[in-house]
């Protein structure tokens, strides 16, 4: 069985990891794209009526901070995993830690300080009953809410005073009363009176629990949370275990990166040992329009040029090449005695004429 350090440095890790990472930054990516269309579309919708200005209280607004968000951390995630690019892939790692940091700190700060995170919350909703009937978005939220968890209003029913068209002063059929997601069902598929909240507000608490829920909606989601706690603990993971799985597996694929780059020269798909010289370019036939398709024996590096013989600017040098004189090779006494009796000469004779050209140069 081979070891763990053998697996790691094998191909097939490498390729799992890296797109495993790969597709895992795709499917956020194009889910942060579409939650990101949802948003823009909303918010063109809500500008023909705009009238709040809170970020708790414009979903629209929240859905497009959040599909830019997740659109732009995953599009460097993937870009990084395909092209194997260290600095991208540590960038989509440490966005991915601040984001999971930031929102455990904001979870803690929530549960520490509930008191001062309730009034928020409170102030928020009080500030969007006040234009319940103007924001069709936070309308149908806040109705959700009250039907969901059998709530009324942000603390308490007596919160829709605060609405133009629901406080005592009024003179319409909605004065002093609360919309019909506030009352309580009597029977399952009955026909809703959209009435059933008339003058509820001038009423005591005592008087009403069989009519609307008195409950605030801020309590009524503390409590079914307190309430159910593996479902709220499920929501937590739902929440952060694709962040954390983010996390590993970019630290992952970013040191193993970092060790091959230390090791061996790594070109795309192909591993190649050092070997003391440098690639200048790549036979990237195949490659596809992303430089990243695989294919049978790699993509394989050519030779570098020397930088200074490749400088197109150099002018060439002229080189005289002299033509070499003949070698002169000495023949043979054999074949110089034969050369001799076939010219008529006899060894005297050569003798004689040698003693005369001697006495001639000692004369001189």
């Amino acid at each position: 069985m081979p070891s763990y350090k053998e697996v790691r440095n094998s191909n097939r890790f490498y390729y799992f990891i890296k797109f495993t990472l790969n597709v895992y930054s795709m499917l956020f990516s194009l889910l942060g794209l579409c939650v990101l269309c949802v948003g823009v579309y909303a918010e063109v919708e809500r500008q023909k009526n705009r009238t709040l200005e809170g970020v708790f209280l414009a979903p629209a607004v929240v859905l497009i901070l959040l599909g830019l968000v997740m659109f732009t951390v995953s599009l460097v995630g993937m870009v990084g995993s395909l092209r194997d690019n260290k600095t991208l892939l540590h960038m989509f790692l440490c966005v991915l830690c601040v984001l999971l940091f930031l929102q455990a700190v904001a979870l803690i700060v929530a549960l520490i300080f509930e008191k001062k995170t309730s009034a928020l919350f409170q102030s928020s909703i009080r500030e969007g009953i006040k234009h319940y009937y103007d924001d069709l978005d936070f309308k149908n939220i806040l109705d959700f809410v009250q039907h969901k968890f059998s709530c009324c209003g942000g603390d308490d029913y007596k919160d829709w005073g605060v609405n133009q068209y629901h406080f005592c002063n009024g003179t319409g059929p909605l004065a002093c009363g609360v919309p019909y997601t506030c009352c309580v069902p009597h029977k399952v598929g009955e026909v809703v009176n959209t009435l059933c909240g008339y003058k509820t507000l001038s009423q005591q608490r005592e008087l009403l629990d069989e009519v609307i829920h008195v409950r605030g909606c801020i309590h009524a989601v503390n409590l079914w949370m307190g309430d159910n706690v593996g479902a709220t603990i499920g929501l937590c993971c739902a929440i952060g275990l694709p962040q954390l799985m983010g996390i590993m597996l970019s630290c992952m694929f970013w040191n193993l990166l970092v060790e091959m780059s230390e090791s061996m020269d790594m070109v795309d798909f192909k591993i190649l040992k050092r070997a003391g010289f440098e690639y200048s370019e790549l036979d990237l036939a195949g490659a596809g329009c992303c430089l990243c398709l695989p294919r049978d024996g790699g993509y394989l590096p050519l030779p570098a040029l020397d930088p200074i013989l490749s400088d197109p600017d150099l002018k060439p040098i002229p080189i005289r090449v002299q033509r070499p004189l003949p070698v002169q090779v000495h023949k043979p006494l054999a074949q110089s005695l034969q050369d001799l009796q076939l010219s008529g000469l006899r060894l005297d004779e050569v003798d004689i004429g040698r003693k005369q050209n001697k006495q001639k140069r000692r004369e001189y």
